[in-house]
């Protein structure tokens, strides 16, 4: 595998664009994505019982199977809890982007972020829609203009792009993501999709994105908040001409392990890009009694409101890990726990085999003062590991979310 410079435009056939139309004040707020022949599409949607309306569209399209030509996203109103007219407003979209690529509406998938409860403004996006479509290109800087047009409170864009060898052939798979607060998924985050010229069935896709999810973006917390318009959707057109990918062969685990990088590069962005974050919290689980295990006891410490605010303050105090593990519904025994922080400053170990250390609490502000702080537990009771990523919390989170609507 090879990571390569590009964007979701990269793989053969992608087109795309990113504009402002009007949505918000000044930033883009529209993006296109089309793909010149029809693609095999698989997502993963929030398990939020409060679904906005073109998460509900994107559900049923890929859950009947059908081929895609396109995604359509917008930034700056969620299009969530808006009844009846939110819904209407979703498929004129996806119709009117549709038209301009010679395209069904059902072929066009919808996703939006922004603020809850607002109608969108139908009158800047209809001729947005069309105005952007033109626009439509397989240049970086239409690429890049697409990446820059999901953000909301994020703070760089979040792309990637690398190329595989499956069957003789190049293969090219790129992912973009969106996201920044309301982050603590049950599927995948906030916004994400990936693009691929593989030739896969619908099917291996959904299996491999499943997989994946599992592993990356199921894997963050930024503040507890699930979404209700997380979508993460994943297309593959097949004209990069390789053999297709109908089971679980040689083709199909060089595939799934390179859209697992992909998924795994845009899901640690979104927990670095934490609505006012400074430092990226890793947090890896050792000898756990089963994978699941490590991933419940993993991500309760990502999760914790009081270990995020003792790492922004650089102080040590890891009783907050042990604490967050025991109500995380993960399965241990506190006497095998062991528990140690490291970081580019060095490692320090805090608890061991169920007892408490005399440290150097110096040398724990030090390494807890650093960018990127690694939380590592090893529990003695099997083989289970997994490793999930947050962030601290800061004062800046709640100003960011204090005067959100403005």
């Amino acid at each position: 595998m090879k990571i390569i410079e590009g964007y979701l435009n990269t793989p053969k056939g992608f087109r795309a664009a990113g504009a402002h139309i009007g949505i918000k004040k000044s930033k883009k707020d529209i993006c296109l994505i089309a793909s010149d022949v029809p693609a095999a599409v698989a997502g993963c949607f929030t398990k939020n019982i409060v679904k906005a309306a073109p998460v509900t569209w994107d559900m049923d399209i890929v859950a009947s199977g059908g081929m895609t030509r396109g995604v359509l996203v917008n930034s700056g109103n969620a299009n969530a809890c808006t009844g009846t007219r939110g819904a209407e407003d979703n498929g004129e979209m996806a119709a009117l982007f549709a038209e301009t690529i010679g395209a069904e509406a059902r072929e066009i998938l919808v996703c939006s972020t922004g603020v809850i409860g607002v109608n969108l403004p139908m009158d800047v996006i209809r001729p947005g829609i069309k105005s952007t479509a033109v626009m439509l290109g397989y240049s970086s800087s239409s690429g890049r203009d697409a990446a820059e047009a999901i953000m909301t409170t994020d703070t760089f864009m979040k792309t990637v792009t690398v190329s595989i060898e499956v069957g003789g052939k190049t293969v090219t798979l790129s992912g973009m993501a969106k996201g920044s607060g309301m982050i603590h998924p049950n599927m995948a985050t906030l916004l994400a999709f990936v693009t691929t010229d593989c030739a896969i069935s619908a099917s291996m896709l959904r299996r491999a994105l499943t997989r994946a999810v599992d592993k990356t973006f199921n894997m963050i917390s930024v503040d507890g908040d699930t979404s209700t318009n997380d979508t993460l959707l994943a297309l593959a057109n097949g004209m990069a001409e390789n053999e297709p990918i109908n089971n679980e062969g040689e083709d199909y685990f060089i595939f799934a392990e390179a859209l697992c990088h992909v998924c795994r590069k845009l899901a640690i962005d979104i927990a670095r890009d934490g609505e006012g974050a400074s430092k990226l919290i890793e947090a890896s689980v050792n000898g756990a009694k089963s994978v699941r295990d490590a991933e419940i006891l993993a991500k309760g410490v990502v999760s914790s409101n009081l270990f995020k605010a003792a790492v922004f303050g650089a102080d040590a105090n890891w009783g907050r890990a042990m604490c967050a593990m025991g109500y995380s519904g993960g399965e241990f025994d506190p006497q095998n726990a062991s528990v140690g922080f490291s970081s580019a400053a060095g490692r320090i170990s805090l608890f061991e085999h169920g007892s408490p250390l005399v440290f150097d609490e110096a040398l724990a502000k030090q390494i807890l003062s650093e960018k990127e702080i690694k939380v590592e537990i090893t529990l003695y009771e099997g083989s289970g590991a997994a490793t999930a990523w947050g962030c601290d919390l800061t004062y800046d989170y709640v100003k960011i979310n204090g005067d959100y609507r403005s």
